[in-house]
């Protein structure tokens, strides 16, 4: 349905960093100066996602669902040429995590936000169920590790 597209396809935008961005920007609003901190340790672990997911992408060379089978459209160009991980589900999930430990009433937007954004992808043609799925534990992971790290 092309409205229902469209939506998903502005959502899907918008997790492409842009969202993202002014999460982790307004950390310092939230949290005061303790929240300079708190951005920076999302910016490093959106990297070190950046890095992990482009590393899977290259070595497990998985074609995107709208290449390889009869019937799905693709809806938007994608960023990149394969799908293996998600990568935005994976930065949702990561920043959600990050946000929400630290804000906790985000949660209320974020979560919903991070939904839609991985359904997105599915639904736009770009990534399979189990590339979310993927994107979504290793967003988890990392935000795990990070706040363990950040202790």
């Amino acid at each position: 349905r092309p409205r229902a597209r469209r939506g998903f396809a502005l959502v899907s935008r918008l997790g492409d960093g842009v969202f993202w961005y002014g999460v982790i920007a307004s950390m310092p609003l939230w949290l005061g100066p303790a929240g300079v901190q708190v951005s920076l340790q999302m910016l490093l672990t959106g990297a070190v996602g950046w890095a992990a997911y482009r590393a899977l992408k290259r070595k497990l060379v998985r074609e995107r669902p709208f290449v390889g089978l009869v019937g799905i459209e693709c809806a938007m160009p994608p960023l990149d040429r394969y799908s293996f991980p998600s990568g935005h589900t994976l930065h949702a999930v990561c920043f959600t995590l990050l946000a929400i430990d630290h804000v906790p009433g985000l949660a209320l937007v974020l979560v919903p936000f991070a939904t839609l954004v991985a359904l997105s992808r599915v639904v736009l043609g770009l990534h399979y169920p189990t590339d979310v799925a993927a994107g979504a534990a290793l967003g988890a992971a990392l935000a795990t590790l990070s706040e363990t790290l950040a202790g």
